[in-house]
């Protein structure tokens, strides 16, 4: 168990050295139940960081973020941010890091461990509560999430209202941290390592085929799913066309002929276009943080989809995404004995 004391001393810590420019954290929301991210920038701003199972959000993307915003100040603070990170986030960080993206020396890790627990799943506490309006959520012993709600609580199963990436980590733990909180704990009681998309392998093609078609034709094309990932961080992504400024002068066939690799409207076709150039573009990246099904407003399960070729790129090529910065990345590496059945 990590006594959240100990992360907010060393923030504190860090802070007033001058080590640090901020530290990024959570805190309590008055927006909601979930706790929301937050750039500390003062010694005594520390003792409002809590750590608990309503920390969801992963906050590598902030990283990407942050970037942005140094690279368009005119005036920089070029000393590290430090980090709170779970696992998940800090397998997030490791593949930044993998892209050159971010530079090691640019952050500080304080890497928290989940043990034997993790973060909720909204939407699952709220079915469970039969419609109470959770007010809190925090672990009871290890494997019980005590839920408050006015005027009562409930004591709930965890793997009743745990999100679905928690109950299959087999690394609730950073693997690279400056700093580093809690027990290191590989066994946990939950569902094996890629129970789900072993489930969904089992229907046929036509179910599956069928599944995503009813998916993809709900989707309204918000990308929300896009701006929440740590690993979308590119500055003209595929769907977007801000290199093509169409003017009184522009002719018919200019505008015939621009280049469109996928449409704006909201078709199945366009959809599913959309959301495999996506996938493809995570495989061997995505760290299974499950944001983007998180915040999707339809409810479109792409952490199964994302997942499927993280199974894949393990069963094939023996690569698990975010362990190491040093091992170079899944598309950017090729050994003699890997697969080449694909090749005609």
């Amino acid at each position: 168990m990590i006594a959240v004391e100990d992360i907010r001393a060393r923030a504190k810590d860090l802070l007033k050295s001058g080590k640090v420019r901020a530290v990024l954290g959570y805190r309590r929301s008055t927006a909601g139940m979930l706790a929301e991210p937050a750039f500390i920038t003062a010694p005594e701003e520390t003792a409002s960081l809590v750590l608990d199972a309503t920390c969801v959000e992963n906050l590598a993307l902030y990283l990407v973020n942050e970037k942005k915003r140094q690279k368009h100040s005119r005036s920089p603070d070029k000393r590290p941010l430090a980090i709170v990170a779970k696992g998940c986030d800090s397998r997030a960080i490791t593949v930044l890091l993998q892209e050159n993206h971010i530079k090691r020396t640019d952050i500080v890790v304080l890497g928290v461990s989940c043990g034997k627990g993790g973060v909720i799943d909204t939407k699952k506490l709220n079915k469970a509560l039969r419609g109470k309006a959770a007010t809190g959520a925090a672990f009871e012993g290890d494997h019980s999430i005590k839920a408050t709600y006015l005027h009562g609580a409930s004591v709930l199963p965890a793997k009743d209202v745990l999100a679905d990436r928690c109950l299959e980590c087999t690394k609730s733990y950073p693997l690279d941290a400056d700093f580093f909180f809690g027990d290191k704990v590989d066994e946990r009681a939950y569902s094996p390592r890629f129970s789900v998309v072993n489930a969904f392998s089992e229907k046929s093609q036509e179910e599956r085929s069928a599944f995503w078609a009813g998916h993809f034709d709900r989707c309204i094309r918000c990308y929300a799913c896009r701006a929440v990932c740590p690993m979308c961080y590119c500055d003209e992504c595929v769907v977007d066309s801000t290199h093509f400024i169409v003017g009184p002068a522009t002719t018919a066939d200019e505008k015939a002929n621009r280049v469109r690799w996928i449409n704006r409207s909201p078709t199945r076709s366009e959809n599913a276009m959309y959301h495999m150039v996506r996938a493809m573009h995570l495989a061997g990246r995505c760290t299974d943080c499950g944001e983007c099904e998180r915040v999707c407003p339809v409810n479109i399960p792409l952490r199964l989809l994302n997942t499927m070729l993280e199974h894949e790129a393990l069963e094939m090529f023996g690569y698990a995404p975010g362990l190491d910065a040093e091992q170079p990345s899944l598309i950017s590496s090729f050994r003699d004995g890997d697969p080449n059945d694909f090749v005609r």
